[in-house]
């Protein structure tokens, strides 16, 4: 029709399709003619068509361009000189809304890389796979870590490490487990930690893999750095009093010989007394070594469901006569009531036993009144938990980092294996042993099972 813009266009289309019809209807009723009433139908008729497809072709343009957004193919652009006013501004924001996909798109391209450059070079191994297996992403310390080249699927880590796959497969939110790989003949202890996320309604777990060998070899040193340094104090501390009398009697002795003259009454007393000074410290020496010993074979736990209560009221009873004799406040919660737990008696006996004569101890030096509280409660992880708390001279802060310590001890008369005993066995347990203390407010001591 020569017009180019659209409204036109259709106001004209649509005014030509009237004044046909209202022709047609003339003829009909006025001068009917089978040719000129055949004629006007086939006019409508393609007007019509004329009509439908301006419309149509508007339509497959509004949407190719939405198919283009829905597909992010933005590699189309509109004419926007040529067809009409209206079609040119439509077309023109077409071409300003696809630019700005394309930038869109653009930035998140760069965002993807930049970020993928950084989780490729950070020095912790990062693995995600969704919950059939699939790997979407290792980075390269994961698989320096791990020993493999390349991973589509975590369950091809079997090879590696059965027991890493279990613990990558069975790890919740949180959860963490230490692992033990061996490549090529050097050991690597690694520390796995999970995080599961959901995206677009698929979940994934997201794994950080840590090489902690080196940390492990280094406070393994510390620990025996600092049992060495107290082993060689209590040895020294006995030994260096038994040189020095057995050289004393030595001299003695020598003495005597040496002039052929009988050893008096006075002198045998003398050496007499020395030797049995020599024996008691001996003696005291060989405890000290049994008690070391002792640490070394703790015995594996014969674990048997019990109730809470009646553990803690046994011992309760065995240190009742202490505790009332120093007129101290002794309190027990349990909550629930019916509290279980999975335990070794005689073992968990011995800890309880142990913390509860420390708490005592520590209440010797208070002159308030001397509160000792021992709770039983199931905590945030829905696990048994034992707290011990007293309101005594409490610990001081360096000592506090010692005291688990095998022979340290604070006591003029402790020997120093107790704490180190208690914390063997809940470790044994699958437990844990922890303390807090505050100068001159009080001490706790908590235990997890």
């Amino acid at each position: 029709m020569g017009f180019k813009n659209l409204r036109i266009l259709l106001i004209g289309r649509i005014l030509l399709l009237i004044g046909s019809i209202i022709l047609l209807a003339y003829v009909v009723y006025e001068a009917p003619n089978n040719v000129n009433i055949t004629f006007l139908s086939l006019l409508i008729g393609f007007q019509v068509y004329l009509l439908i497809r301006t419309i149509d072709k508007t339509n497959r343009e509004i949407s190719g361009f939405l198919s283009s957004i829905k597909y992010d193919d933005f590699t189309t652009t509109y004419p926007t000189k040529g067809r009409g006013k209206s079609m040119n501004e439509l077309y023109a924001e077409f071409n300003n809304v696809i630019k700005k996909f394309r930038e869109i798109r653009a930035d998140k391209e760069a965002n993807y890389h930049y970020f993928r450059t950084i989780v490729q070079h950070v020095g912790i191994g990062l693995i995600t796979f969704n919950k059939l297996g699939d790997v979407q992403i290792i980075n390269s310390a994961a698989k320096k870590l791990i020993g493999v080249d390349s991973l589509n699927n975590i369950f091809e880590l079997s090879r590696v490490s059965a027991k890493l796959v279990e613990s990558l497969v069975k790890l919740k939110t949180g959860g963490s487990a230490l692992i033990e790989l061996t490549n090529e003949g050097t050991r690597t202890q690694l520390s796995v930690y999970v995080i599961e996320l959901v995206l677009r309604g698929e979940e994934f777990k997201l794994v950080s893999v840590q090489n902690i060998q080196s940390e492990l070899e280094e406070k393994e040193m510390d620990a025996w750095q600092n049992l060495i340094r107290v082993l060689t104090h209590e040895i020294m501390n006995s030994v260096t009093p038994l040189s020095s009398l057995a050289a004393t009697v030595e001299e003695n002795l020598v003495d005597n010989i040496e002039d052929d003259v009988p050893i008096e009454k006075e002198e045998l007393e003398d050496i007499y007394l020395a030797v049995q000074t020599i024996k008691r410290r001996s003696e005291g020496l060989i405890r000290f070594v049994s008690d070391f010993r002792n640490l070394t074979k703790i015995p594996e736990p014969k674990l048997q469901e019990m109730e809470v209560k009646k553990v803690l009221d046994h011992v309760a009873l065995l240190l009742s006569h202490e505790i009332a004799s120093k007129n101290i406040g002794f309190t027990v919660n349990i909550s629930p009531e019916g509290l279980m737990f999975n335990v070794d008696k005689e073992l968990i006996d011995q800890v309880l036993i142990n913390l509860l004569q420390n708490a005592i101890h520590a209440l010797d030096e208070n002159e308030d009144e001397k509160v000792l509280i021992l709770n039983a409660f199931i905590n945030e992880y829905g696990r048994p938990t034992l707290t011990i708390r007293d309101n005594g001279v409490g610990i001081d802060e360096e000592a506090l980092g010692k005291i688990f310590i095998p022979f340290f001890t604070t006591k003029k008369q402790g020997s120093g294996i107790g704490l180190s005993l208690s914390k063997q066995i809940m470790r044994k347990h699958g437990g844990a042993i922890l303390v807090k203390s505050v100068m001159n407010e009080g001490t706790e001591f908590t235990l997890r099972f």
